[in-house]
């Protein structure tokens, strides 16, 4: 417990928890938009259970991440690879609209396979988050730890009720369903750009990847909801 409590409450302490505080706000939207696009085709009386068991559970991710794996997510490839399921991902929660036009409880979209994107989409989304949280922590390596804790005690509250709020705003404006999928996409781009072994090569044309993965992201969902509405 000591070990946890060093260092806390310090000037170096409280500047690293404002800069932690600011990622959390600017890393952990991207979470709750995919939240809410992976629950939003789910019986009402879901939505808000979906939205608990996948935000804790993504959460639960973070911590074991940050406690075990930081060093296996900082590889070559890693973020390569998950940008590009990313990727995959946001073309197919923008797709996605079983159950949209049937009564409640007719034909309702998976509750288990709503949590399972979640949980598989969040991992992959948190890759800069964690790396991001624990790099800011290593500033000051005696509160390393409660700096960590924190952060990851303040990422749940935005993650929860941001996912509940973004999923308010897409039920009213089904349009802005496009809007979270190509924040998606350009969060896909960040990860590949970042990465170690590929991330040098991508660094210059970071922002034509971009722009191309929001446009291949909502070309393609518009295309296939196009056809299926056909």
């Amino acid at each position: 417990m000591e070990n946890i409590l060093a260092g806390m409450f310090s000037p170096e302490w409280f500047a690293a928890l404002s800069g932690i505080l600011l990622l959390d706000l600017l890393l952990s939207g991207d979470n709750a938009i995919l939240i809410a696009l992976a629950c939003k085709n789910l019986p009402k009386h879901n939505r808000k259970k979906a939205i608990l068991i996948g935000g804790l559970g993504a959460v639960f991710i973070r911590i074991i991440c940050t406690l075990g794996a930081t060093s296996v997510l900082a590889a070559p490839y890693i973020e390569f690879a998950g940008g590009a399921a990313l990727l995959y991902i946001a073309v197919k929660l923008v797709t996605d609209h079983k159950g949209e036009s049937h009564e409640e409880g007719d034909a309702p979209a998976s509750f288990g396979a709503a949590i399972r994107t979640i949980l598989i989409a969040d991992f992959i989304m948190s890759i800069d988050n964690i790396l991001s949280l624990a790099g800011v922590a290593n500033t000051v390596p005696d509160g390393k730890w409660s700096l960590i804790i924190c952060g990851l005690l303040i990422s749940i509250p935005i993650v929860l009720f941001g996912a509940q709020f973004f999923l308010m705003i897409m039920l009213k404006v089904p349009a802005l369903i496009y809007g979270g999928a190509a924040i998606l996409g350009w969060t896909a781009a960040t990860l590949m750009v970042g990465d170690k072994a590929v991330g040098d090569y991508l660094l210059p044309y970071a922002l034509v990847l971009k722009i191309v993965f929001v446009a291949a992201v909502l070309g393609i969902g518009w295309y296939i909801n196009h056809r299926n509405r056909k």
